[in-house]
């Protein structure tokens, strides 16, 4: 059986006029089977998974659509007996490459083999309509049990649909399925997998060498099949004279978590976090508060950790105001660390933007302050991300300048993995 436990962390002391309450909450899972024990739905909880290919005319280039292909098969192959599966090929219009009904087969021996061979004949051509291939994938799952689970692979851009009909589609399918999206090549737009993933609670990547995918592919089932909880929310109150200005995931990933009143209480907020394994999350609540005279004491929010529903833990939040100068100018380490890791993010995303409009000056002003705050972590991934796009002369005072020459594939994946952040260490 999977047990949670639930921490928070925040700024108890806050100097006399504060109204900003930050608390960092962690969530950990631990006791789940390992994804390597499960072999039937006996030991798993229910589980259904649908696995997109894009098969636009894009995907005929640079071996993507035959290594796709083999990504895929070894997706099937990683699924465990019992779990319900379809594979989709998409592009103007998706279809299914297995089964060949609108509807989802049932992982054993035979199926699998059935779904790999089927995935031999997909061919490429047509244009992108993202929407429709996720719109198919939430038919396939809407009156599926436990834990549903999409797998996204594009290289390219939803031309072929407006952004509006896109939101709604994401708006459709949000609570249905959490998805994860991953781009192969250089030519897909991180934004709008961004958007995908955040809405459908998953995870977002660059495949830059098509080569890599079956790894890729590997992993994400491994991980699919390894979720053992369907449902575990974050359910936040706030009394009448606080509002609750946003929750949103910081580790292992920067995710914005849409908000949804509970029985139309604007007190009263649900943020589902998606089905959980064994692993560990750290999530940023901010909360707007009256300010509080010296030596008051203010219940600020109560978290409650529902687990499929049923309450399991809880936390309150309660701040006290202080003039005691040494007290109200602490910290705490780990609400600094993901404010960092936000700003982080946002420089990164920045130094880029700047970059593609030829604005040099900018860019480098953007990035220096990035490579200062990965220095700072000690985040050595990320500084030698930054490392290939600028050469740095001081780290300590974001002193930096742009390389003469920086590979298409090296800014796609400084950009794509900007929100990936780095763990606070205990002090």
């Amino acid at each position: 059986m999977t047990e949670f436990s639930m921490a928070t962390f925040y700024n108890e002391a806050l100097p006399e006029g504060t109204t900003r309450v930050d608390v960092i909450i962690r969530v950990t899972a631990a006791g789940a089977p390992a994804a390597d024990t499960l072999h039937s739905l006996d030991a798993a909880a229910p589980r259904a998974e649908v696995i997109i290919i894009d098969a636009s005319g894009s995907m005929n280039g640079a071996g993507k659509l035959r290594q796709a292909r083999a990504a895929a098969a070894v997706a099937v192959d990683g699924l465990s007996d019992g779990v319900h599966f379809a594979v989709v090929a998409g592009n103007d219009q998706p279809r299914l490459v297995y089964p060949p009904v609108e509807e989802l087969a049932v992982s054993s021996p035979q199926t699998r083999l059935e779904a790999t061979t089927a995935l031999k004949g997909l061919t490429a051509g047509g244009g992108t309509a993202i929407g429709s291939w996720l719109n198919l994938a939430t038919r396939l799952l809407w009156y599926e049990a436990g834990i549903r689970h999409v797998i996204l692979l594009t290289d390219g851009r939803n031309e072929s649909e407006s952004a509006q009909l896109l939101d709604g589609v994401l708006e459709t399918a949000r609570g249905v399925f959490q998805c994860d999206c991953r781009g192969v090549g250089t030519d897909f737009d991180k934004n709008e997998l961004k958007k995908i993933a955040d809405a459908l609670l998953g995870t977002y990547d660059i495949v830059v060498d098509p080569r890599g995918l079956a790894a890729d592919f590997a992993q994400m089932t491994q991980a699919s099949m390894a979720k053992q909880v369907a449902s575990v929310v974050l359910r936040v109150w706030a009394p009448q004279d606080a509002r609750i200005e946003y929750l949103k995931q910081v580790f292992p990933t920067l995710m914005d978590i849409s908000p949804a009143e509970v029985n139309g209480s604007p007190l009263l907020y649900d943020f589902g976090t998606g089905a959980w394994g064994n692993e560990s999350r750290d999530y940023h609540l901010c909360v707007q508060v009256p300010t509080g005279a010296v030596d008051d004491r203010k219940l600020a929010a109560r978290v409650t950790l529902l687990v499929n529903s049923e309450p399991r833990e809880k936390r309150l939040v309660e701040p006290i105001w202080t003039d005691d100068v040494e007290r109200n100018t602490q910290i705490n380490h780990a609400v600094a660390h993901y404010t960092d890791q936000a700003e982080l993010a946002a420089a990164i995303d920045a130094g880029v933007a700047a970059r593609r409009d030829g604005d040099l000056a900018a860019a480098e002003a953007r990035f220096g302050r990035a490579v200062q705050l990965a220095d700072a972590a000690g985040n050595t991934e990320k500084l030698g991300q930054l490392r290939k796009i600028v050469d740095v002369e001081d780290a300590g005072t974001a002193r930096v300048r742009m390389k003469t020459s920086v590979s298409v594939e090296d800014e796609m994946t400084l950009d794509t993995r900007s929100t990936k952040t780095q763990r606070v260490q205990p002090r």
